[in-house]
């Protein structure tokens, strides 16, 4: 029975039949399995569009999935940046026949001439003596590669790299593999062009960003709310910031004592216009202060930049230079009185010491002349202290008494104090160590210090009006220093304006009676000498300024 089933197969063809149904169906099957593993490469393709997957790691792939269906040995990239065509990269890197970053020429270069033509270019090797040669084509032998296919790859219509792939052995080149290879090479184009595209970007960020940073001048940069969205080093610093604390910081904690800045806000959200401010901070700096206003695309605003730029320093150099030009007009005039005075000073003095000597020391007459000789001589002191406090020559640091300083300014403005009901009590070190300085300058500062002690007493209900002035010596950290101290009972200064009183053109005096640079330029010249000034005081109960300087022991 089983023989006669047999033969009618046989004769009937029906396991011919299988076996042919059975090979259709494997080779199907096959067909199915590459086409999937074509979509999963251009699938592969497409996630790496988000350009956080370097284009080594890339080839890699596409070449690990290309091996199941393809029998390539080498893929490898090829960039345009201008006018020049660059091997940027290959994988496996044991057949980088091309140092990558080569530029490749564009004479007789097979890549080149993809990029001309703008079509995908199958290309066998051939032996020597072929009647077409490449740069490309002994590299190639030398690692072996026999076959070749380069696709174009374009990004805004424009080819921005080649694609290539190599393998040892021959590729066959079929319609539908050709096909596949040139939409790979398409989405690959996209990605390439995409991670181009995001690296401007990312470049373009951390400029803006290495520039806002480097800005030595504060920014910040807040909501409409005033909550901090961003600020730059300078503001990190001075405010002692950092970027877990920026979180939910409102500019309203940075400068809760200083409505000014507020106000400057305030101001520009409301009219979305830039307001400009000179503004002083509790740590004795002046800040110009800008705020401007931010808008999107559609002009809507969101947002404040506030630019503050230190400029303390250019203030107190302003005052220097005020309180020079007034120096030098009083120089020049206390030349011209120096030379009218000096000459009726003269007579006096030489008539007054002729008639002392025709004189005897028992004579009323005596006593007299030596009164009018010895006024004499202090007019012509003042006068020669006048001019030496008011030259304007370049001041040359040498070595100098602070004693010196102190005699020569109370000599000038000593009488006119003590005219006001003033007593002025004077505590001089015997011995004090001399300074390396300008003693034009330390006389300045004595000058300065003096004079407001004097005016503090104004208004003032005070009945024994004193000022004390008094210099020593003390050796800190193993160095000589020395003291000179201003100390008066007057008016006292509040807290507020502590703070503020070595700034640049601030006074509490009546408009007229003073400038606010005394003790400005006063501070700038104790710091060119490497000291500093320092004061205390108690409203209704008087001031000390302490000017500390360095000695030469």
């Amino acid at each position: 029975m089983n023989e006669r089933k047999q033969i009618i197969e046989r004769l009937t063809g029906v396991q011919s039949s299988k076996r042919n149904y059975y090979t259709e169906l494997k080779k199907t099957i096959i067909e199915m399995k590459k086409k999937n593993m074509q979509l999963e490469i251009i699938n592969d393709v497409m996630k790496s569009l988000n350009v956080e997957m370097s284009m080594d790691e890339m080839l890699k792939n596409i070449m690990d999935k290309l091996l199941t269906i393809f029998p390539f040995d080498r893929i490898s990239l090829a960039t345009c940046k201008g006018e020049e065509l660059i091997l940027s990269n290959v994988y496996p890197k044991s057949l980088d026949y091309i140092k990558r970053g080569s530029l490749l020429n564009k004479e007789h270069s097979l890549y080149w001439k993809v990029i001309n033509s703008q079509q995908m270019m199958y290309y066998t090797i051939q032996q020597e003596g072929e009647i077409e040669s490449y740069v490309e084509t002994k590299i190639l032998q030398k690692n072996g590669i026999k076959t070749i296919l380069l696709f174009p790859l374009f990004g805004k219509g424009k080819v921005v790299g080649i694609l290539s792939f190599g393998s040892i052995g021959t590729i066959t080149n079929e319609e539908s593999d050709i096909a596949f290879l040139q939409q790979l090479s398409d989405h690959f184009g996209v990605c390439l062009e995409n991670a181009r595209l995001y690296n401007e970007v990312l470049n373009s960020k951390k400029q803006w960003e290495d520039t806002f940073r480097a800005v030595v001048d504060m920014i910040l940069v807040v909501d409409l709310n005033g909550n901090i969205l961003k600020v730059n080093d300078a503001a990190k610093q001075y405010f002692q910031l950092s970027e877990d604390n920026l979180s939910h910081k409102n500019i309203c904690h940075l400068f809760s004592d200083n409505n000014d800045i507020l106000q400057l806000l305030t101001d520009c959200c409301n009219t979305k216009e830039a307001a400009y401010q000179e503004i002083n901070l509790a740590n004795h700096t002046i800040f110009e202060t800008f705020s401007n206003p931010i808008f999107n695309e559609e002009k809507q605003m969101y947002g404040v930049i506030l630019y503050l730029k230190d400029v303390s320093e250019k203030r107190r150099i302003e005052a220097q230079l005020i309180h020079s030009g007034k120096l030098a007009a009083i120089g020049e005039l206390a030349a011209g009185i120096a030379h009218e005075l000096n000459n009726p000073l003269t007579a006096i003095l030489g008539n007054s010491q002729l008639l002392l000597r025709n004189t005897n020391h028992d004579e009323l007459s005596h006593k007299l002349y030596n009164d009018i000789n010895n006024c004499g001589k202090r007019c012509k002191n003042i006068i020669q202290n006048l001019l030496t406090f008011s030259r304007q020559d370049e001041y040359l640091f040498q070595e100098c008494s602070v004693n010196e300083a102190v005699d020569q300014i109370l000599s000038l403005i000593g009488y006119q104090i003590e005219m006001q009901h003033i007593n002025i009590v004077v505590k001089q070190e015997a011995n004090l160590p001399k300074i390396n300085g300008s003693l034009q300058q330390i006389g300045q500062i004595v000058i300065n210090l003096v004079l407001n002690a004097k005016d503090s007493f104004e208004n003032t209900k005070v009945r024994q009006k004193k000022i004390i002035v008094q210099t020593k010596s003390r050796k800190e950290e193993g160095k000589k220093w020395v003291y000179l101290t201003v100390q008066d009972n007057g008016n006292g200064i509040c807290e507020d304006h502590l703070l503020e009183i070595f700034n640049p053109f601030f006074t509490t005096k009546q408009v007229g009676k003073g400038t606010g640079l005394g003790l400005s330029v006063s501070l700038g010249i104790a710091q060119a000498h490497s000291g500093s000034i320092e004061v205390m005081s108690v409203l209704g109960k008087g001031s000390k300024f302490i000017l500390r300087l360095p000695s030469n022991q």
